[in-house]
């Protein structure tokens, strides 16, 4: 699989998102079966977070990731208000336990919350300088969060980002590239549902004999320097997702979805999920 560079690290440009993993015990057999099929097909990348089925999901990916620790780039994110400087490591604490870790690759802020900015990159700071994390990061956050921030060490911003969903084109994704740091797109492929009905991305779909839901992460990935998170839990749709990173779109494809799914023309509130 394609790989990019992701706080120093070469990644694949296709990972694994766990979003509402871990709510269900009587999933959690397949969807840790799922998670480690992902990481067999190259998509070595696991994103989770302290809030996803609140600590449920990191149970699910530690329960993967036991005994090929070394094979994944780990993400995980830290709850708006745990991010001060006390509650940070303790929320670290807690994540590296239930992912059966000791450090995690990459650590975010999961969106900005009340405390101030500058105390949550100290406590991440001191957690990097611990070893607990390799990097840290952001999620949820617009050209003027970044700015405010205004840290070099931040190694990434995680938002959403899919057809449906095309804001950040506007000014945040542009702004990104031109600091040349990689952006990581959550729910690529949207919540499935309408976006996958579309007959234009069915028409696509079939000239090139994938599915609507490849096309989408395609497009994605049409841009440079994004990485996309999509959740699967059966195999049939993780093999899906790990293909859909050697599907390239041409022009012609590409303005086809733009007479249905325009690019912004104005700035738009960052979305969010």
């Amino acid at each position: 699989m394609r790989t990019i560079d992701l706080a120093g690290t070469p990644v694949p440009v296709i990972g694994q998102g766990t979003w509402r993993m871990g709510e269900d015990p009587g999933r959690r057999t397949a969807q840790v079966t799922a998670l480690q099929l992902g990481i067999d097909e190259g998509m070595t990348l696991i994103d989770t977070a302290e809030m996803y089925g609140e600590g449920g999901a990191e149970e699910v990916v530690g329960q993967a990731i036991q005994g090929r620790r070394e094979q994944v780039f780990l993400v995980s994110k830290v709850y708006p208000h745990n991010a001060s400087k006390a509650g940070v490591p303790r929320a670290c604490e807690a994540s590296l336990k239930r992912l059966g870790t000791d450090h995690i690759d990459l650590y975010l802020l999961h969106w900005r919350g009340q405390h101030p900015l500058a105390e949550t990159v100290e406590a991440f700071e001191r957690l990097r300088e611990a070893g607990k994390i390799g990097r840290w990061g952001v999620s949820n956050f617009d050209v003027s969060d970044l700015q405010e921030l205004a840290s070099p060490a931040c190694a990434t911003n995680q938002v959403l980002y899919n057809i449906e969903q095309r804001g950040i084109e506007f000014d945040l994704l542009p702004w990104w590239q031109q600091h040349h740091l990689p952006l990581m797109a959550y729910c690529p492929i949207a919540q499935g549902g309408e976006l996958l009905a579309s007959p234009t991305l069915k028409q696509i779909a079939r000239r090139y004999q994938v599915t609507p839901s490849q096309v989408a992460l395609a497009w994605v990935l049409r841009q440079t320097g994004v990485i996309a998170i999509p959740k699967a839990v059966t195999p049939e749709h993780v093999r899906l997702n790990a293909a859909a990173a050697k599907l390239v779109l041409d022009e012609h494809d590409l303005d086809a979805i733009d007479r249905v799914f325009g690019a912004p023309i104005r700035k738009h509130p960052l979305a969010m999920v």
